[in-house]
């Protein structure tokens, strides 16, 4: 029998979503960072590790999942506990590689304290799109070699630990996802020049950078990619199957099916 799980939550639906299908999961939830969770949650602070690895193991706890949204918190140095003193030089040169060299050091560090560390696909398989998944209207020629450049130019960046999304029209790119994120990134696109557009309308490619651990960060979207896709007055998405997580997955096919757009999975 695998040990208790506990759900570390960060903002937005999914860590809802995880509680719901695990309820004798622990909830943890982090001081200053908002979520969904109700009041079962236990509060914790990014600054004290060992507070947070002692209640996890007198919790019974060996695996757990990290879900949520999560800005890179702003840390008090003078709330640091010993334990998370002497993690500091491994974080701050985690964060040196980025987002991902960062995500891969924390995973590091609680699998040291005896954790398995799962993702929230593991628990929810349901999660992703399987290849070939298709809804709405079919890829133009247009937009089936849109869809094929925006994957290149997320490819090419991979190495560098940059975008896991990308909007090309035309052949021309548009905008990358860069650490704003994907409504920045939409955003961007909608407020566009019009004059300044290709006539073709445009697709959004999401997918996981390559090499990436998918069990922290794995590339999402949800019913508000929708409405910002159709906003930035593309013609759909294409998103990379098993791979990129479809969060409230009712609402979000809803969306699709409101707005006319085309959301297909394929490998990129």
């Amino acid at each position: 029998m695998p040990g208790r799980l506990a759900i570390l939550a960060c903002g937005g639906a999914l860590p809802v979503a995880l509680a719901s299908a695990c309820p004798q999961a622990l909830q943890i939830c982090f001081a200053g960072v908002p979520h969904n969770l109700g009041e079962g949650a236990q509060e914790h602070r990014f600054e004290k590790f060992g507070a947070l690895f002692q209640a996890l193991h007198g919790a019974g706890v060996t695996r757990i999942v990290l879900a949520g949204s999560l800005p890179r918190p702003t840390l008090d140095p003078s709330a640091f506990d010993a334990v998370t003193m002497a993690l500091v030089p491994r974080l701050m040169a985690g964060m040196q590689g980025g987002d991902d060299g960062l995500l891969t050091t924390v995973i590091s560090v609680f699998e040291e304290q005896g954790f398995a560390v799962l993702g929230a696909h593991d628990l929810l398989p349901d999660l992703t799109a399987a290849e070939g998944f298709h809804l709405g209207p079919p890829l133009d020629e247009i937009a089936e070699s849109d869809a094929a450049r925006a994957a290149d130019i997320l490819a090419a960046l991979s190495p560098l630990d940059i975008g896991q999304g990308c909007v090309v029209a035309g052949g021309q790119c548009l905008g990358i996802e860069t650490a704003q994120g994907t409504d920045a990134l939409l955003g961007f696109v909608a407020a566009t020049d019009p004059a300044r557009r290709p006539k073709a309308r445009g697709v959004f490619v999401k997918a996981a950078k390559r090499g990436q651990d998918l069990r922290v960060d794995m590339p999402a979207i949800g019913p508000g990619t929708i409405a910002a896709v159709a906003a930035a007055g593309l013609a759909g998405l294409v998103i990379e199957p098993g791979r990129v997580m479809i969060l409230e997955r009712d609402k979000t096919l809803a969306a699709l099916s409101d707005t006319g757009l085309f959301l297909t999975a394929r490998t990129l």
